[in-house]
């Protein structure tokens, strides 16, 4: 062990007793979900108090947003009770309260975490299905410590399995053991991690690249930037330890700009690692160099591709490349660059401190360790969840996601993002698991699974879906760019009963020629809403297309009003 690592393991205990030692500690939550509904003028009013007993802290979110505004009361003795949808007055009636008495406050507590068994009357969170069910590993500090705050991620024992790489492990050791895991890549492409590293780690050039992918434009996921604005360290860990495996000198975390919460979560923690002789020259007395930081993007969805992503860095319009040359020969400025998801790197840390057996005996053969869904629309429990792959789509919605969220049932789900698919309720009990949900028809893509009641037609849901992907089409190749468009128009006849014959054949012939032409996923992938609609809906969508309101001859020169793209 490296004694600079071991001085800082000292420093965090000294620092995490200060903290919590013989005080009542409250934790508020915070991120983009409970500073949207009021947590960070919770934390203001709390941490304006003055109390010798209470210490107030910021912490990340759980993922369960449905409950936000969160305070978590941490008890002298270790108990926690959770208490949900606070406002300013009950934040500070439970202030009050442990101020002057640790009898337990019951008023908007909805759990409590103990070793012992309390005589109260709040379920142990730990028998909640909406946490039980979860196995947290790129997630395991959740709702424990504040964002940005290396002194509590390495009291988690954050940094150690970066000093076990550097003086237990050679570069080519932690490249197998991310291999051996079975790890694959959580953007959507679902590649093997350490296989897309060796392909960068035995090339010789003396600058080489690691950039990590935070643009996350997908409608319905947020992980990606809840992991940044949450434990950000796991990821600056993760990105450390993918240099260190493939040689190379410094890496780049790509978010859009405007999303200020995670950007300045990690812009903090990235400045923490240097103050700490965990970023810059011979990390923790070793003899690795490696440097990071933070590139922001406009208002992209395309920017997500890989070399788009490279494009932007370099300050240039973010359109796709064309391959050969990959990254990996010729990435960033030219020069042999590694890309990876927040997600994917996020686990990295866990492998290497515990093995590539201990995250592979999660999951499935082909789908080793866990899946961070984002569950919006009609669903009880909104929120990020981290589940082990190989649980079942129905599993996920009704036992952490509570089920429908009225009396209408859950019809269809969208996931994997707009370029991804349209599942029924045949569908539903498909495996979490790449391979699994491919052969239903969908992705699981970036997480994001969007809920839809039987109040939604199947046809406005495409309609938007290949609008948002019109909208986002960077242009550069004309099957996209006119593919698109083409397909939103027919689907915009169709949504107002105004449909042509062989309109559906059309969309079809067009899809094809995009999937053929396309110079990236945008277009290649954009007729998979559709063709995984007509999988499972295809009688809805013909009666769309015969509820005519006028004459066929009418119909067969149909006046068409454009609605904005963007909607």
């Amino acid at each position: 062990m490296s004694e600079q690592y071991k001085k800082l393991e000292e420093l965090s205990k000294d620092y995490l007793s200060k903290i919590y030692k013989d005080k009542t500690v409250i934790r508020v939550q915070t991120g983009t979900s409970g500073q949207a509904v009021g947590a960070d003028e919770i934390l203001k009013l709390l941490s304006s108090k003055t109390n010798n007993k209470i210490n107030v802290i910021e912490v990340g979110s759980m993922g369960l947003m449905y409950l936000e505004p969160i305070l978590v009361v941490v008890m002298p003795t270790g108990e926690k009770i959770y208490y949900a949808n606070v406002d300013l007055k009950t934040s500070e009636k439970i202030y009050d309260h442990y101020s002057n008495s640790q009898e337990i406050l019951l008023q908007n507590a909805f759990a409590c975490e103990s070793s012992k068994n309390l005589d109260i009357s709040i379920p142990n969170i730990n028998d909640l299905p909406q946490f039980s069910k979860q196995l947290r590993i790129a997630t395991r500090n959740f709702g424990e410590i504040t964002p940005g705050d290396i002194m509590q991620y390495i009291s988690t024992g954050g940094y150690s399995a970066l000093n076990k790489a550097l003086f237990e492990m050679s570069p080519e050791e932690v490249v197998e053991e991310v291999k051996s895991s079975g790890l694959r890549g959580r953007g959507g492409a679902a590649f093997p991690t350490g296989v897309k590293w060796s392909f960068l780690a035995p090339n010789k050039a003396p600058i080489k690249y690691v950039l990590c992918n935070c643009e996350e434009g997908d409608p319905g996921a947020y992980n990606d930037k809840g992991i940044l604005e949450t434990d950000p360290h796991t990821l600056v860990e993760g990105l450390i330890l993918n240099g260190y495996a493939t040689n190379s000198n410094k890496s780049y975390v790509f978010i859009r700009q405007g999303h200020d919460i995670p950007i300045n979560a990690i812009e903090r923690a990235i400045k923490e690692a240097y103050d700490k002789g965990l970023l810059g020259e011979n990390i923790l007395g070793s003899n690795f160099s490696f440097d990071m930081e933070v590139s922001l993007t406009g208002d992209s969805y395309v920017a997500g591709e890989e070399t788009a992503l490279m494009e932007a860095i370099e300050g240039k319009r973010s359109t796709p490349r064309f391959k050969p040359p990959f990254p990996a020969a010729a990435g960033l400025w030219q020069k042999p660059t590694n890309i990876n998801n927040v997600k994917t790197i996020s686990y990295v840390p866990q492998i290497i401190k515990n093995g590539s057996d201990w995250f592979s005996s999660t999951g499935t053969e082909k789908s080793s360790g866990t899946a961070i869904v984002c569950l919006s629309g009609h669903i009880t429990r909104p929120g990020m969840y981290e589940i082990p792959m190989g649980m079942t789509i129905e599993e996920v919605l009704d036992e952490v996601g509570g089920g429908s969220n009225s009396d209408s049932d859950i019809k269809m789900l969208q996931t994997g993002g707009p370029l991804g698919g349209v599942l029924g309720k045949e569908a539903f009990a498909t495996k979490i698991d790449f391979d699994e949900m491919a052969k239903s028809g969908a992705i699981l893509g970036s997480g994001g699974i969007i809920v839809c009641n039987e109040t939604v037609s199947v046809v406005d849901l495409i309609r938007n879906l290949v609008a948002f992907n019109q909208f986002e089409s960077c242009g550069k190749c004309f099957p996209c760019r006119l593919g698109n468009t083409h397909m939103f128009d027919v689907l915009q006849r169709l949504a107002d009963s105004e449909s042509n014959p062989g309109d559906m054949e059309l969309l079809e012939r067009i899809g094809k020629s995009m999937k053929i032409g396309s110079l990236c996923g945008h277009g290649q992938l954009g007729y998979n809403p559709i063709s995984s609609s007509l999988k499972y809906f295809e009688s809805e969508i013909i009666d769309s297309m015969n509820n005519k309101s006028e004459p066929l001859e009418a119909m067969l020169t149909p006046t068409r009003t454009r609605p904005n793209s963007a909607e």
